[in-house]
């Protein structure tokens, strides 16, 4: 199996060197970036330079990179005003948009990630036809532009009704967009449940975030935490049931109370790979 570590774990401490240097001595192969601007400002070139030269020195591979969902550095305190939203009616402001996304997605010219994950909506933004409208005026966009740079763009399952494995695939079907999926399993056991949604997203899936929770609340736990009603050993029934091998990324929230992140995310790691039914 292919795992990688998200750096949304430390979407609170700014991406240097330095953090990624510890990544590497934990034995973790591979990152999927989180483009959270408090973590990785894709619009400060000094910091990019910085990690583009590390990857160029190092083992750790950048598999892939998370769409920023805000355009500031507020974080998930912020307000609505900083929210980056595809589905917006308003065409300047789907621009704006677009735009934003586009200048996270040209990283791929720097750091050699080939896989850009992004969903649309916010939490439990409600469906609207014209919405979905805009979400593919602007992907048709992101899409030319990531074939130049020879990224895929995957959508990712998300809590609103926009983003659940039934409106991806009729996305998919209308657009005819040659996207895949990048599946969350903690979106789907707060939704319609994991074993479903997987099942409605099974043949495009290339990514499949693990992250945990109760059910309910989107608390982002590691996979067997303490409060998390994920069945694990369902999970991994269903990856090893694909034709394909999609890449495994660790995908908890940042400000867990954990002494020694890292070594947990080894040991999770070990944990999942070792699962049966």
């Amino acid at each position: 199996m292919r795992w990688a570590l998200s750096t949304r774990l430390f979407a609170d401490q700014r991406l240097t060197a330095a953090l990624l240097d510890k990544v590497a001595r934990a034995g973790v192969g591979a990152v999927q970036l989180d483009c959270d601007r408090r973590h990785l400002d894709y619009r400060q070139r000094g910091q990019i330079d910085d990690l583009r030269h590390w990857f160029a020195d190092s083992e750790l591979q950048p598999v892939a990179l998370v769409a920023p969902q805000r355009d500031d550095q507020a974080g998930p305190r912020g307000g609505p005003d900083g929210v980056i939203r595809i589905t917006e009616r308003d065409k300047p402001a789907r621009i704006k948009a677009t735009d934003e996304l586009k200048r996270a997605l040209e990283l791929a010219d720097l750091i050699p990630f080939r896989l850009f994950i992004l969903h649309f909506g916010v939490v439990d933004e409600e469906f609207h036809e014209a919405k979905i409208d805009s979400a593919f005026n602007a992907l048709d966009e992101l899409h030319v532009m990531a074939r130049q740079l020879g990224v895929e763009i995957l959508l990712e399952n998300f809590p609103n009704e926009l983003c659940t494995a039934d409106q991806l695939a009729r996305f998919l079907r209308l657009t005819h967009l040659p996207f895949g999926y990048a599946f969350r399993v903690g979106a789907a056991h707060r939704g319609a449940g994991v074993e479903e949604e997987f099942e409605k997203m099974r043949d495009g899936i290339r990514v499949v975030e693990l992250e945990d929770n109760d059910g309910e609340a989107d608390l982002r736990l590691f996979p067997e935490d303490e409060g998390g009603t994920v069945d694990w050993p369902q999970v991994m029934r269903l990856i090893r049931g694909l034709d394909s091998s999609p890449l495994l990324a660790l995908d908890p929230g940042e400000g867990l109370d954990e002494a020694a992140p890292l070594d947990k995310a080894r040991r999770v790691f070990d944990r999942l790979e070792s699962l049966r039914d």
